[in-house]
C-alpha cells in the first residue's frame, strides 16, 4: 500500500464491549459497530502482506505462533485462508471490491466518479465468502475531499458483506510524498492540518475505529506524539477505538529495527489507549528487512516480533477491561524534551489523579490514564518507559507511586512484577527502557 517514499525528516469486557458492539453506545451518531467475525473486545494485532511464497501451512503456522491475529492486503486465496482458519488467523482482504489509494494527492475528489456504488454491487455479487475473511480493504489513504463519499461506500460495504467490516486506512500527518512541500502536504490531506483531516474523516466517515499508519523511525518521536495524541483525543470524542500501524521492517536496508524500538512503538500507542496494532510489513510489501525474506525464509524479525508480541496479548486481557482517558508526559524535561518539541505537549515531575499520585522514574514516561469499561470501578495506568526509542542504552529505573485505599498490582511484559512497599500506600518496583506496564488499582474488598 505504501508506494510512496518518506523522506527522513484482561479478559473480555463485559456487556456492550462484547464483540461487534464494543462502541454501541455511539448508534445515535450514525457509527458502524458490525465487527462480523473480528472480536473487537480483544487487543488485536496484524500484519501487513502474506506474498504467496509465504503461504505454505509451516508459514501460517508461524505466521499464527508469532502472535498474529490477521493480515491485512490478503487477496482471495482460498487454500491459504483454509489454513487462516486452522491456525486461527484473520483476513482484511484487497481485490475484492475497488480499491484506492490517495498517492500524492492528485486524484483527490475523484472517487466517487470512479469507484461508483454500483462497482461495490456488481463485486459483492460475485463474492464467495470463507469464515477466515474478516474485512473488506476499501481503501488506503485517501483525501479528506473524499470522505462524505466513503462515508456512503462504508455503509454500502457493510450492507453488502453482511459477515464482515469495512476497513479504511488514513495518512499519517506527515503526509508526505518525495518533495513533501507544504501544498502537496495540503494536497494529500485534503485540509489545511491533520486535526482537521481526522475532524472530517469523524464527521463523514460511519466507522467505530479510526485506523492509520505511522513509521518513526523516518519522521522522529515528536510527530508520532502528535499523530497518537490527535487520533486518540478524536477517538475519546466520538466513541471510536483507535488502530495504529508502526513498523517492524526498514527503510534503511542497513538498518534492522530493535526489539526495544517494536516496544517502544506498542508501548507508546497502547499508553494512548491503542485497541489494535499491525506491523509493517511481514513479507514483501514495501521497504527492506522484512519478517519473511522473499525467499520465504524468517530474518532476524521473525524472533523479535513473535517476542513483542507475546507481551502485548500478555497485557490484552487486562488492559482490554479498561479505556483509556488522558495520557501525560512524566520527566521529558532536559536532553529528553526535544522529544516533545512543538508538540504543545507539557512535561510533568510526576503523575497525579484522583487515585494514584507522585508517579515518577527519573526518566521519560507515557502515562495513559485509564477507566474501567463497566463502569463498576477500578482504575489503571498504562505505562511506556520512554527513555530511549532508538536503542542506544537500555537502562534499568526505580518507578515510585502511590495509591490510596486500593489494591494495586503491576503487570509487565513477562508477568506481575514484585513491589516493595515504602510507605502505607506508596510502592516501587523497578522499570527498563522501552517497558510497558499495566498499574491497575481496585478498590479495597472488591
Amino acid at each position: 500500500m505504501k508506494k510512496h517514499i518518506l523522506i527522513t525528516l484482561v479478559l473480555l469486557a463485559a456487556g456492550a464491549a462484547a464483540a461487534g458492539t464494543l462502541h454501541a453506545q455511539d448508534k445515535g451518531q450514525g457509527y458502524v459497530t458490525k465487527a462480523g467475525r473480528m472480536d473487537r473486545s480483544r487487543l488485536n494485532i496484524g500484519v501487513y502482506h502474506l506474498r504467496p511464497y509465504a503461504r505454505t501451512e509451516a508459514h501460517i503456522k508461524d505466521l499464527a505462533d508469532c502472535g498474529v491475529d490477521f493480515v491485512i492486503c490478503m487477496d482471495y486465496d482460498r487454500p491459504a485462508l483454509d489454513l487462516f482458519s486452522k491456525y486461527g488467523v484473520g483476513a482484511i482482504v484487497s481485490g475484492i471490491v475497488p480499491g484506492w489509494w490517495g498517492g500524492d494527492g492528485d486524484n483527490a475528489g475523484k472517487l466517487s466518479e470512479t469507484n461508483p456504488i454500483s462497482k461495490y454491487e456488481a463485486a459483492a455479487a460475485g463474492f464467495k465468502d470463507h469464515p477466515a475473511i474478516w474485512g473488506i480493504d476499501i481503501g488506503d489513504e485517501p483525501s479528506a475531499l473524499d470522505f462524505p463519499y466513503y462515508g456512503e461506500v462504508m455503509t454500502r460495504v457493510e450492507e453488502l458483506f453482511p459477515n464482515q467490516f469495512a476497513f479504511l486506512n488514513l495518512y499519517p500527518n506527515y503526509a508526505s510524498v518525495s518533495q513533501n512541500t507544504a501544498d502537496q502536504t495540503k494536497s494529500q490531506l485534503g485540509t489545511a492540518t491533520y486535526a482537521e483531516h481526522i475532524a472530517e474523516y469523524c464527521k463523514n466517515v460511519p466507522s467505530d475505529y479510526i485506523s492509520y499508519d505511522f513509521y518513526y523511525k523516518n519522521v522522529g518521536v515528536a510527530k508520532d506524539y502528535e499523530n497518537l495524541r490527535i487520533v486518540s483525543d478524536a477517538c475519546l470524542k466520538t466513541g471510536r477505538a483507535m488502530w495504529v500501524t508502526t513498523q517492524v521492517n526498514s527503510y534503511d536496508p542497513k538498518v534492522w529495527i530493535t526489539t526495544d524500538e517494536l516496544r517502544f512503538q506498542a508501548y507508546s500507542a497502547m499508553a494512548f489507549g491503542a485497541e489494535s496494532l499491525t506491523w509493517a510489513c511481514y513479507t514483501a510489501g514495501w521497504w527492506d528487512n522484512q519478517v519473511v525474506d522473499k525467499q520465504g525464509n524468517k530474518t532476524q524479525q521473525y524472533d523479535k516480533l513473535k517476542k513483542v508480541n507475546s507481551e502485548i496479548h500478555r497485557f490484552g486481557p487486562r488492559y482490554m477491561l479498561y479505556t483509556r482517558r488522558s495520557t501525560s508526559f512524566v520527566g521529558f524535561d532536559g536532553k529528553a524534551a526535544k522529544m516533545i518539541e512543538g508538540t504543545g505537549e507539557k512535561s510533568l515531575r510526576e503523575y497525579s489523579d484522583d487515585v494514584f499520585s507522585g508517579l515518577s522514574a527519573g526518566c521519560p514516561l507515557l502515562v495513559g490514564e485509564m477507566v474501567s469499561r463497566d463502569g463498576k470501578g477500578g482504575k489503571a495506568l498504562f505505562v511506556c518507559v520512554a527513555d530511549d526509542p532508538f536503542d542506544k542504552a537500555h537502562k534499568e529505573y526505580t518507578l515510585r507511586f502511590s495509591a490510596s485505599g486500593s489494591e494495586v498490582s503491576v503487570l509487565g511484559p513477562d508477568g506481575y512484577i514484585p513491589l516493595e512497599r515504602t510507605g502505607e500506600d506508596s510502592f516501587k518496583c523497578t522499570v527498563s527502557s522501552c517497558q510497558g506496564l499495566l498499574i491497575e488499582a481496585v478498590p479495597a474488598g472488591k
